[in-house]
């Protein structure tokens, strides 16, 4: 359309509010009516997806972290842009308290305010990356779920294990289900007055959980452990394929995935999506597991890999997946599907 409509919206409501604290009613109606209002959004408004990411607002600590930050953000940039996908980069603290595990939460919410044109809301840590440019997830799977996890069952509800599954990424549908799975989930964090008092309950449940406060993940999984009736019929934990695969899994078989094997989009053959938990590129700090030389390596491998598969499009590669540059020119018979 060449013009907005004048016929009132929920943008017009004064009491509307994007933060975390106000609860958001009648969503769906809401968005139903707003879509009514802009038709040409609903043709293919079904999988329609924003990918959100980001960061903390001041340069990194380490002196390397805001160059793999920027290379990590090209990553999802050019995955977006193969796929249509809009994407928004948030490198402000949208509220105070909510820090480290917990600042996605306040971004997922503003952003599914701002864009009642998506479906979908994609989460992506500034950590992780996509490593089959390719792969599109299979949405028709999730066509009567509302928020698709890295994960399983069974290690939720027999295991008791804080590995159950990875909040660092996931798919929440746009819908009002949504808000309020996003409200109860916040209310385990830092800006509840509870929020010592929910970091010992999840300690008493999970017992391999490794940090002492209310973190974000363990919360998901309480809430699936606790509320099972209410909440895993909408929850859809994927674990068929790499939705979000653990970097030292991956990284060490990358430079042997030389060709696509039949079925291999986004499997163990070739990733989906390398997730470098641990490694904390912009701080510095790293997890006792491995150094940060093991992390920069792993990282530049991974990134590589990615690249490999947007710049041959362009008729360059790199030769070494260890080193960024020189990209080297790809010969006239060079294969077309060589990644």
């Amino acid at each position: 359309m060449r013009y907005d409509p004048t016929d009132p919206v929920f943008y017009d409501d004064p009491d509307l509010s994007y933060t975390i604290e106000k609860p958001v009613k009648n969503w769906d109606e809401k968005r139903k009516r707003w879509l009514e209002l802009h038709p040409s959004f609903i043709p293919g408004s079904e999988n329609r997806t924003v990918m959100i990411t980001g960061s903390q607002s001041g340069p990194c600590k380490n002196p390397i972290g805001d160059h793999l930050l920027l290379r990590f953000f090209k990553n999802k940039v050019d995955y977006c842009r193969i796929h249509g996908h809009d994407i928004f980069y948030s490198n402000a603290l949208l509220h105070p308290k909510m820090k480290s595990f917990w600042a996605k939460l306040p971004a997922v919410k503003a952003a599914m305010i701002a864009h009642p044109e998506a479906e979908w809301i994609w989460w992506v840590d500034s950590d992780a990356l996509f490593t089959d440019m390719d792969f599109t997830p299979p949405f028709h799977r999730y066509r009567d779920h509302n928020l698709v996890v890295h994960g399983w069952p069974g290690v939720v509800y027999d295991d008791r294990s804080w590995t159950a599954l990875n909040a660092g990424v996931f798919l929440i549908r746009n819908c009002q289900w949504s808000m309020e799975l996003i409200d109860t989930w916040t209310s385990m964090g830092p800006v509840s007055p509870d929020f010592a008092k929910w970091g010992e309950i999840q300690r008493s449940i999970f017992k391999d959980k490794l940090f002492p406060e209310s973190d974000d993940q363990t919360a998901l999984i309480y809430l699936l452990f606790k509320h099972k009736e209410v909440y895993y019929p909408k929850i859809y934990l994927e674990g068929e394929y790499y939705f979000e695969g653990y970097w030292l899994e991956i990284v060490p078989g990358l430079a042997n995935i030389t060709e696509r094997e039949s079925g291999g989009k986004g499997s163990k053959r070739r990733p989906f999506v390398t997730h470098f938990t641990g490694c904390q590129p912009c701080s510095g700090d790293h997890n006792t597991m491995y150094d940060g030389d093991t992390c920069w390596n792993g990282m530049i491998k991974a990134i590589n890999f990615a690249d490999n598969q947007v710049m041959r499009r362009y008729g360059f590669v790199h030769s070494d997946l260890g080193k960024t540059s020189p990209l080297q020119p790809v010969p006239f018979d060079y294969p077309d599907e060589p990644w």
